[in-house]
C-alpha cells in the first residue's frame, strides 16, 4: 500500500452525501470515539502526515465524516465524535442521521474504538462498544495518549480498560501516542491482516461463482 498516495475524497456533513464516491469493493476502518480523543491525530500519525486530517482546536466544532482513501485500497473514515456536551439537540440529531447512515452504507468495515487512556470508557464510549459488539461487528480498542501518563499510572489504566465488563478477553486493546508514534506498528499489521482478509473472501466468492 503506497501511503504517499493519500486523498481526501469526502467531507460529508449531510447524509444525501453518502455514500458519495466511496465504492462498496474497497474495506473501511472507522474511526470512533469522542470529541478530543485524538482520532485526527491518530490517522495523521498512521499516515506520516502532520496536518492531512484536520486537528480541531475546539472540540465537537465539525460535524462531517471525512474519507481518506489510501492506494485505492482502504479506507480510513474519520468518524465525528461523539458526546460534546455543549452541542445543541438540532447537532445531536445532525450526528445521529449522519452516523445512522453511513451504518447503512453497504461496505466490508473494521472498527478501531479510540479511548483516552488516562480518561477510561465513558458512558458514551460504553454505548458504542455494546453497539459494536451486538451487531457483532469486528473492532479494535486503541487507547490514546499513552505518553501523557508514568509507567505505574499507565499500567493501571490499561488493565482498567481491559478488565472492563464490556471489553471482550480476546480484544485487541493498542495503547497509542502521536507524539511518540507508540503503536502505529501494531495497528498497521491489524489493518493489514483486515485488507488480505476482506481480499481473499472476495477472491473466493469469485471463485465459486
Amino acid at each position: 500500500m503506497n501511503l504517499n498516495n493519500v486523498d481526501l475524497i469526502l467531507t460529508a456533513g449531510l447524509t444525501s452525501q453518502l455514500p458519495g464516491v466511496m465504492s462498496s469493493d474497497i474495506p473501511h476502518v472507522a474511526f470512533c470515539g469522542r470529541s478530543n480523543v485524538g482520532k485526527s491525530s491518530l490517522i495523521n500519525k498512521l499516515l506520516g502526515r502532520k496536518k492531512l486530517a484536520r486537528v480541531s482546536s475546539e472540540p465537537g466544532k465539525t460535524i462531517t465524516i471525512n474519507c481518506y482513501d489510501i492506494d485505492g485500497q482502504l479506507y480510513l473514515v474519520d468518524l465525528p465524535g461523539y458526546g460534546y456536551a455543549k452541542r445543541s439537540f438540532s447537532e445531536r440529531e445532525k450526528w445521529k442521521s449522519l452516523i445512522d447512515k453511513y451504518f447503512s452504507v453497504e461496505a466490508q468495515r473494521l472498527y478501531l474504538q479510540l479511548v483516552d487512556l488516562k480518561v477510561g470508557l465513558t458512558k458514551d464510549d460504553e454505548e458504542m462498544l455494546k453497539f459494536l459488539i451486538i451487531e457483532d461487528l469486528p473492532f479494535a480498542i486503541v487507547a490514546t495518549k499513552a505518553d501523557k501518563l508514568n509507567q505505574t499510572n499507565r499500567k493501571a489504566c490499561l488493565e482498567r480498560i481491559e478488565k472492563h465488563e464490556l471489553v471482550p478477553e480476546d480484544a485487541v486493546v493498542i495503547p497509542f501516542s502521536a507524539l511518540t508514534g507508540e503503536g502505529v506498528e501494531e495497528i498497521w499489521t491489524i489493518l493489514n491482516e483486515f485488507c488480505s482478509f476482506i481480499k481473499e473472501n472476495t477472491e473466493t466468492e469469485d471463485s465459486e461463482s
